[in-house]
């Protein structure tokens, strides 16, 4: 995906954000395969472990069998059919999440030939706030940023003040416990 370039100002706001709000000593879960992005992560000294590229819509046993203080997902979220189901599940308390903003002048991303590139989901920041909202998670803090290229064009024009990135920084909301005795 990134043989030629890599989408340094993504990466930059992206480790500025997760340095913001979390310690080298807190183990990070990152959903999908490491990644230029995750060797970052490592290199400034994070303990970054990947899910190994198994369908996360399908098979979320990671979250059973790996206990880490954070779980990453950028650039993920897009990609799956039932977000819902993998936020219920993770057990971690904290949770980084960035994606791609839905464009109104830009339809969702699809690659012809890698079944995987391709965006089920494009969405809006009320969206994901709401997903993150209905799946027991606070969102703490928030960041946009636009994502300019190089090139002529209406598109590229729009590019310049368009926010094109969301990212999230959120804690899990404690369920509340009943007295021992008291049941439903």
């Amino acid at each position: 995906m990134y043989e030629k370039t890599f989408p340094n100002k993504r990466f930059k706001h992206t480790l500025e954000f997760l340095k913001k709000h979390i310690s080298t000593d807190e183990t990070i879960l990152d959903l999908g395969v490491e990644n230029p992005f995750s060797k970052i992560m490592k290199s400034e000294g994070f303990a970054v472990k990947n899910t190994t590229g198994e369908d996360l819509d399908t098979d979320q046993t990671v979250f059973s069998n790996e206990r880490q203080d954070v779980v990453t997902a950028f650039e993920i979220f897009e990609h799956l059919l039932n977000p819902f189901t993998i936020l219920k599940e993770i057990k971690s308390d904290k949770l980084f999440i960035s994606i791609p903003m839905r464009l109104w002048f830009s339809p969702a991303y699809r690659s012809k030939t890698d079944m995987w590139d391709r965006h089920y989901h494009e969405f809006e920041d009320w969206q994901l706030d709401w997903l993150l909202e209905k799946t027991g998670w606070k969102i703490i803090d928030r960041e946009k940023w636009t994502n300019p290229v190089k090139k002529f064009g209406l598109r590229p024009l729009l590019r310049k003040f368009t926010n094109r990135y969301y990212i999230v920084y959120a804690e899990k909301i404690p369920t509340p416990t009943l007295p021992e005795g008291k049941g439903a």
